[in-house]
């Protein structure tokens, strides 16, 4: 893959309008394509001896970056799956800047959570391709964003995420 030419945008996310059948579609094949879009990004980067440099001043590593979407989609594949089997949850937050910051960002290599998350997103792309309408409009609560999403709304928050943290990736 070639993501030279592609660029991800940087900015904030915006909720969609929901029930969106062709928002629904190219959702499910962004969660499908990022980990083979960030393996491509990441190789890169280790080639070029990027991995401990910061997109920004005092922003994240790429290795940090890259083992924070391995723990942000965990908890967001998690999300999804408890929205579509709990009546309107509550969903955990959990302090990402602390996680970024602990030991086995640093110890563990990028490949890690790379692998993480290409077996992560193949499950959670076939779970998303399968909803029905009905399972597309579950909704739960976000406590740190005050936000009731539908599971069409959260799942294209988490695409952008991806392609917002590729974006940040690019400018190194």
């Amino acid at each position: 893959m070639n993501t030279e030419t592609l660029s991800y945008p940087i900015g904030r996310f915006a909720l969609p309008e929901t029930g969106d059948a062709a928002l629904r579609l190219r959702v499910v094949k962004e969660i499908g394509a990022l980990p083979e879009q960030l393996e491509w990004v990441a190789r890169s980067l280790h080639e070029r001896q990027l991995l401990d440099v910061s997109y920004r001043p005092g922003g994240w590593t790429a290795q940090q970056v890259i083992h924070h979407l391995a723990d942000s989609h965990l908890h967001a594949y998690r999300r999804c799956k408890v929205t579509l089997v709990e009546d309107h949850p509550t969903l955990v937050p959990y302090d990402e800047v602390r996680w970024a910051e602990l030991p086995d960002v640093q110890a563990v290599p990028v490949q890690a959570s790379l692998d993480i998350l290409r077996g992560l997103h193949l499950r959670w792309a076939v779970l998303l391709a399968q909803c029905t309408e009905a399972q597309w409009a579950r909704t739960a609560y976000h406590p740190g964003s005050g936000i009731t999403y539908q599971l069409d709304t959260l799942a294209a928050h988490y695409a952008w995420h991806g392609r917002h943290h590729l974006g940040h990736l690019q400018l190194i």
